[in-house]
């Protein structure tokens, strides 16, 4: 891209976001696992962003690594200063730079860049971090939704969608925008794969002596299959009753419960606690309560 669109967007010295924005708020839940889980299997829907992954990730040899980076990039983004955010963004969009080829089923060209794959994977993400954690229990009315929403439209600018380009900051904006792409939309034998890859990944050492960890693993997979839409479950071929709705989150509120009775330092990313140092310590709270709140 080029001209207007290829200047990068300001960012403040101190970071995106600060204690107050629901942001902050909603990627310090543990409900960011589940989010994280179901944004991966719905952004597998979009024949081209899959297409994408399977060509061009390592998430089939190293699947830790790549949630890793995922989770690294999300908390520079959120509790980072304007030079991580900077860092961060540069280098993402670095890699998308390279990342282009052409779709075995639809026999369409692709390339990360593209406005609108960037808004479809950011989308998915955000939607999915936003659903957990509003099932999961955390406490967020609609204006926090839309607030968080309104929030995280910055991120999808910085990595490349130009401003001209619509980016849903609101929940009827992000339900208005799934239903306009659902068209195309579909499950090619890639994101069969990755369904597949995500219900059963590869465990090396100890991890495979410890075994509970795969039926946990495949419990939280499950979960995060429960809470996609409906009409996502039924393209995979899974049930889409409102049973299975409810089900799921139950089982998402007591994985939160259960998390947060765990110490702060076990569930907090490192952007975060470097975050807290920065600000007076009043002015963060134990996730859990009201949006924004301290």
């Amino acid at each position: 891209m080029n001209g207007e669109s290829s200047r990068p967007t300001p960012i403040p010295a101190a970071g995106l976001f600060t204690p107050g924005s629901v942001s902050w708020t909603v990627h310090a839940d543990p409900s960011m696992v589940l989010g994280g889980l179901r944004a991966l299997l719905l952004q597998a829907l979009h024949p081209l962003a899959m297409a994408g992954v399977a060509q061009h990730s390592a998430f089939r040899d190293d699947p830790w690594g790549r949630l890793h980076r995922t989770a690294h990039f999300v908390g520079a983004v959120t509790y980072g200063t304007g030079g991580e955010v900077r860092e961060a963004v540069d280098r993402v969009r670095s890699i998308h730079e390279h990342v282009r080829g052409t779709d075995p089923e639809t026999g369409r060209s692709y390339r990360a860049d593209d406005p609108d794959l960037l808004i479809w994977v950011h989308c998915a993400e955000v939607g999915s971090f936003l659903t957990a954690a509003r099932r999961s229990g955390l406490a967020l009315g609609d204006a926090d939704a839309d607030r968080y929403l309104a929030e995280q439209a910055t991120v999808a600018h910085l990595m490349g969608v130009p401003e001209e380009f619509q980016v849903p900051a609101g929940v009827r904006e992000l339900d208005a925008y799934l239903v306009s792409v659902r068209p195309l939309l579909r499950v090619t034998p890639a994101a069969r794969d990755a369904m597949r890859f995500a219900l059963v990944p590869p465990l090396h050492g100890w991890a495979l002596l410890a075994s509970p960890l795969r039926p946990a693993w495949a419990a939280l997979v499950g979960c995060a299959v429960g809470l996609l839409p409906p009409w996502a479950r039924r393209m995979y071929g899974l049930p889409g009753w409102p049973a299975t709705d409810c089900l799921a989150t139950a089982q998402a509120r007591l994985f939160r419960q259960a998390a947060l009775g765990l110490p702060r330092s076990w569930r907090e990313g490192p952007h975060l606690a470097a975050a807290r140092r920065r600000y007076d310590p009043v002015l963060w709270r134990e996730p859990g309560g009201n949006a924004g709140s301290p």
